[in-house]
């Protein structure tokens, strides 16, 4: 039930935006912020592009708010806009190889993650602590792997634990594409990892 109330809740909050309240809008933004943020840091691995991503998804979101249909929720819209952006973002990077060697990468992105993570547990082994890392800085290269589009599907499902159907709303395909391009991520993860060892 609480999910039916949230959309009933944001469609009134994006009817009032698209009139121009822009109170109404920042309502919006406050109740998506986190997952957004979440979301980018995810995709983009550095909290410093996450940041702009999550900038200009929300900028984005607030001047085509007034063409916003109803024909999908505001949650998959939002994520839609981000998709995209990571997406343009991951390209440039791929195409600017030179900028980003991947253990630079990880280190920028993925190790502060875990750090929070390991460091919330009091009298954490540390021994267990370094083996976090260095398994989150190798899935941090093996996702380096994977095409853009490959790689958000990944993480949408797996990092996000969204159904492939709406993975399929999010990036504008079908839930059997989505599937497929899943697959082909697992295998090449897969394939990537076991070269580490």
């Amino acid at each position: 039930m609480a999910g039916q109330e949230r959309r009933i809740d944001d469609t009134m909050l994006i009817r009032e935006a698209q009139r121009g309240d822009r109170a109404a809008f920042e309502e919006l933004v406050r109740h998506y912020d986190q997952a957004v943020l979440r979301l980018a840091l995810h995709l983009t691995g550095s909290e410093h592009d996450a940041q702009d991503v999550y900038q200009d998804a929300f900028l984005k979101a607030y001047k085509n708010i007034g063409s916003f249909r109803f024909e999908c929720s505001f949650y998959t819209w939002i994520y839609r806009i981000v998709t995209n952006l990571c997406l343009d973002h991951l390209r440039k990077k791929n195409v600017r190889k030179e900028d980003a060697p991947v253990a630079k990468d990880a280190d920028g992105g993925e190790y502060d993650l875990l750090d929070q993570v390991a460091d919330g547990r009091p009298g954490a082994n540390p021994e267990r602590d370094l083996m976090r890392r260095q398994l989150g800085a190798r899935i941090s290269g093996a996702l380096q792997k994977l095409t853009p589009r490959e790689r958000m599907v990944f993480e949408l499902k797996h990092y996000h634990g969204l159904k492939l159907r709406t993975v399929g709303e999010i990036l504008q395909t079908t839930e059997e594409t989505a599937k497929n391009t899943l697959f082909r991520a697992t295998q090449k993860l897969r394939g990537a990892l076991a070269d580490m060892r």
